[in-house]
C-alpha cells in the first residue's frame, strides 16, 4: 500500500470511519482499557503482528491495563491512508 497524506475533508471523516480514535494535529490517537496487564499485553502482541504486515509501527504506551496508541506516517509528516487502515485493523482486534 502506497501511503498518501489525507486531505482536510478526509481527516474530518475519520471520526466516523474509525470510531474511538481522536484526530489531533498530525496524529490519530486512541486509548484502550482492559481488565488486567495480561489482556493489555495480549492485545499489543496481536497489534504488533498487524503492524509488521503493513510495515507500519505505532508509538504506544502501556501502563498495567491501559494501552495508548498514536499513529502517523513520519516520512510524510502527517496522517495517511495507511494510518487509517491500521486504525481500522486495530479496532477489529479490540472488538474480538
Amino acid at each position: 500500500m502506497e501511503p498518501y497524506l489525507l486531505k482536510e475533508g478526509e481527516l474530518s471523516e475519520l471520526a466516523v470511519k474509525i470510531p474511538g480514535w481522536e484526530v489531533k494535529s498530525e496524529i490519530i490517537e486512541r486509548e484502550f482499557n482492559f481488565n488486567n496487564f495480561i489482556d493489555a499485553f495480549s492485545f499489543m502482541t496481536k497489534v504488533a503482528l498487524i503492524c509488521e504486515k503493513y510495515n507500519h509501527h505505532p508509538n504506544w504506551e502501556n501502563v498495567y491495563s491501559k494501552v495508548i496508541i498514536k499513529l502517523n506516517t513520519h516520512d510524510l509528516g502527517g496522517i495517511t491512508n495507511l494510518d487509517q487502515t491500521l486504525a481500522l485493523e486495530i479496532n477489529k482486534i479490540f472488538e474480538q
